[in-house]
């Protein structure tokens, strides 16, 4: 690869990295994509591993081999640990690497509140590694509840608590009550796994705030007739161990649990505060505030975009931290980037809003496209036709196609397995 050429250097594979990359497949460019692992993670499909419905594999994919066909890419398996943005060179853990332009999409992770020590017994969803901890916590559960003998422990085992009602947090509950109800029917000899408990909780008056008031109500109807207990305006107060104690209006009590899973917040990754000389540069989130460019203020060249950057749209909503803006702004900075290259007019960034959905459970879902807003079976088939599209891999989209349609039929989850890593106490 001719290194005389304009070097764009990109960090993060996911969304905004790999759209970003791929925006400038035909040009006459050197790419370097680095990232600390070496496979594209389809993120919304997380809480399937979590839950036993995917495998790993199937919502990742090698970036290698996603870039197999891009000739002006080459992919570094490294971190990004600091940067000397007069020298244009980025500081990695084992090297430097200089730059002429430069993105940053190195995304987000979970977010506890200042309680860090909360993440033991409550693990979020932002890695493959957090998905199968929990798809462990929750057949291990079942496991577990089956040989015990005391039913206080029991029903400890049995109770899942899940803390954030947003999208993330409503997939996860309505899979658990399914697991609960159907798929693991008839499994074991002295629990009933339909017994299990399965409890939202939420700070805010309703699940999923950023919807309409009506499809708010819809999926909570719809979570609650799954056999979800949904407790809003409660807060977590402190987790340990032996479960969660909440706080509802000015009155604080205890739910045992032995498997409390976050999904209240997420930050994003540390990287962002390499950027900045003062925290002026911040939102009250932590994301690093952009130009209307995407780029950070004083750098023409270095380009923040995903759920890194604070950015905003024409109607000064800001942007959330979605897989359809980080596409978005991964395309526009490389075509940026480019017509910088070429001299010509730079226009400001502006995202469409193609809108948003969730899923509650099986063949449910609501959607919210801003000229209509459906729920039921439609928004669910609209639901699984969106993610396949975005899967990036043709072998993942049939692999996915043929898991869901049999899961579907039979009713069953074939990932719901135990596992352990090597050196895992727990395998000891």
């Amino acid at each position: 690869m001719n290194t005389n050429k304009h070097h764009i250097v990109i960090v993060g594979g996911g969304f905004g990295g790999l759209w970003a990359v791929r925006a400038l497949k035909q040009e006459d460019v050197r790419i370097t994509l680095v990232d600390k692992r070496n496979f594209h993670l389809f993120q919304p499909l997380l809480y399937q591993v979590a839950t036993g419905g995917l495998s790993p594999a199937d919502i990742a994919s090698p970036i290698r081999g996603i870039l197999s066909n891009q000739k002006n890419v080459s992919v570094l398996l490294d971190e990004m640990i600091g940067i000397d943005k007069e020298k244009q060179e980025l500081k990695l853990k084992k090297s430097n690497l200089s730059y002429d332009s430069l993105i940053i999409a190195t995304g987000s992770e979970n977010f506890y509140f200042g309680n860090d020590d909360w993440m033991q017994n409550a693990p979020g969803l932002k890695s493959l590694e957090d998905a199968l901890d929990i798809r462990n916590k929750i057949y291990k559960a079942f496991e577990q509840a089956d040989c015990e003998t005391d039913d206080e422990k029991r029903k400890r085992l049995m109770t899942f608590v899940i803390i954030g009602g947003g999208p993330t947090g409503v997939e996860l509950a309505g899979a658990l009550c399914e697991i609960a109800k159907i798929t693991l029917r008839d499994n074991f000899s002295n629990i009933d796994p339909a017994d299990a408990q399965i409890i939202v909780v939420d700070g805010g008056n309703e699940i999923l705030q950023e919807f309409q008031p009506k499809l708010r109500t819809k999926a909570h109807d719809s979570l609650s007739k799954l056999g979800a207990k949904i407790l809003t305006n409660t807060y977590a107060q402190s987790i340990d161990e032996q479960g969660v104690s909440v706080k509802e209006g000015v009155k604080t009590y205890r739910i045992d649990s032995a498997n409390v899973i976050w999904a209240a917040g997420v930050k994003p990754s540390p990287v962002g505060k390499m950027l900045i000389t003062d925290d002026s540069q911040l939102d009250k989130r932590h994301r690093v505030k952009v130009s209307s460019e995407l780029t950070l203020p004083g750098y023409d060249n270095i380009y923040i975009i995903g759920d890194l950057a604070y950015s905003e749209d024409a109607k000064g909503n800001t942007l959330p931290g979605t897989a359809p803006v980080a596409m978005s702004q991964g395309r526009y900075t490389g075509k940026q980037i480019i017509a910088k290259l070429k001299k010509q007019s730079i226009k400001p960034y502006k995202y469409h809003d193609k809108g948003k959905m969730a899923v509650i459970g099986r063949a449910t879902a609501i959607c919210e496209l801003g000229w209509a807003n459906f729920s039921g079976f439609p928004a669910w088939l609209l639901w699984l036709f969106i993610h396949l599209m975005y899967l990036v891999e043709f072998d993942n989209r049939l692999i996915v196609f043929i898991q869901w349609g049999w899961n579907y039929m039979t009713r069953n989850r074939g990932a719901r397995l135990i596992t352990y890593s090597s050196d895992s106490k727990e395998n000891q």
